[in-house]
């Protein structure tokens, strides 16, 4: 496994360990006691020297067209199949909603059969690099798409793809559940949200479930050649989401839904919010039965108290300015 120390990875080696299963993880500093796992130490220029052999291969943090194609040439002959994890943002709703994509809004919800972006920038520039800080492992060439054709693309070497939702759980950098727990913590008795994106629907999966899909589709020899959309079903709305999240903590606040030309500025979202991303995910259930081990209540409930326990770090993505929030309420 690549990237099997990290926020996905921890959670998947102990899924698999559970299943009966070795797993060797190439990590670039020494023992993870807490893992139960073998550590190989290097990094991944080193494969091609290493060349590690594996019934089965995970590469969860693959970036690139280039790095999937090396990845495929360095254990070709060596292991039976690849299985990669892609994004939910090779769709090109994604390019539509960020208005990279011309044309009509894209129908959801998606399936693995919907239409793939047409432009293979993701994320503009600047956009990358703040993403960087928090996910080291990015590349300047960073694209789903590359990286799809290269595992699926290989005739020798069987590959798998799973397309992972927006991910919420212990050990989340992107601290998902932050604009709104912190608003409740810091005793907000009213939260804002702009009319567009309070209705806007995106797939998202617990990561401990995310973690029980990508382990199925590993062992699951039927999932050869395949690709999947991991999420939960239904897609909540962004407003539906943060009402869960606080019945959960029992705030009993209100939530504000104000037209984007009241909201302040630094709550304006850029983008399409009419095209929403909410994704099927039926085709994992019915190929492989997959089902969610962890219910939603309690995944909630698990992800709320690790963002307490847990103050966030220097680098954050979210802004707080509650003087222009009590402004545009009218307080």
């Amino acid at each position: 496994m690549i990237g099997g120390t990290g926020f996905i990875g921890q959670p998947l080696v102990r899924a698999l360990a559970g299943m009966g299963h070795d797993v060797a993880v190439l990590t670039r500093r020494g023992a993870h006691s807490e893992l139960p796992a073998e550590m190989i130490v290097g990094e991944r220029r080193d494969l091609t020297s290493l060349r590690p052999r594996a019934d089965v291969v995970i590469d969860l943090i693959l970036s690139s067209g280039a790095q999937a194609q090396q990845l495929m040439d360095t254990f070709r002959g060596v292991a039976k199949r690849v299985v990669a994890a892609s994004s939910i943002d090779v769709y090109r709703a994604c390019g539509v909603l960020h208005g990279s994509e011309s044309g009509p809004l894209e129908p959801v919800p998606l399936t693995e059969d919907s239409a793939l972006r047409t432009k293979l920038q993701t994320y503009p520039p600047a956009s990358i690099e703040a993403l960087r800080k928090i996910f080291n492992w990015l590349d300047d060439e960073y694209d789903k798409i590359p990286v799809e054709r290269a595992i699926l693309g290989d005739p020798d070497l069987p590959g798998t793809v799973l397309r992972l939702p927006m991910i919420y759980g212990p050990g989340d950098h992107l601290r998902r559940f932050q604009p709104v727990l912190k608003r409740i913590d810091d005793g907000r008795s009213k939260i804002l949200f702009e009319e567009g994106w309070a209705g806007w629907r995106s797939p998202r999966g617990y990561v401990d479930n995310v973690a029980a899909a990508i382990a199925l589709a590993a062992v699951s020899e039927q999932a050869a050649r395949r690709v999947y959309n991991v999420a939960e079903q239904p897609a909540f709305s962004e407003l539906d989401w943060a009402r869960k999240i606080a019945a959960a903590t029992g705030w009993n606040g209100e939530f504000v839904v104000l037209p984007k030309d009241r909201m302040p500025s630094h709550l304006v979202q850029p983008g399409n919010s009419a095209q929403h991303w909410e994704a099927d995910s039926s085709r994992i259930r019915r190929e492989l039965g997959y089902r969610e081990p962890v219910p939603l209540e309690e995944a909630i409930a698990q992800t709320i108290e690790w963002g307490r326990a847990h103050p966030i770090g220097e680098f954050n993505m979210h802004k707080f300015d509650y003087a222009a929030e009590d402004a545009a309420i009218g307080d």
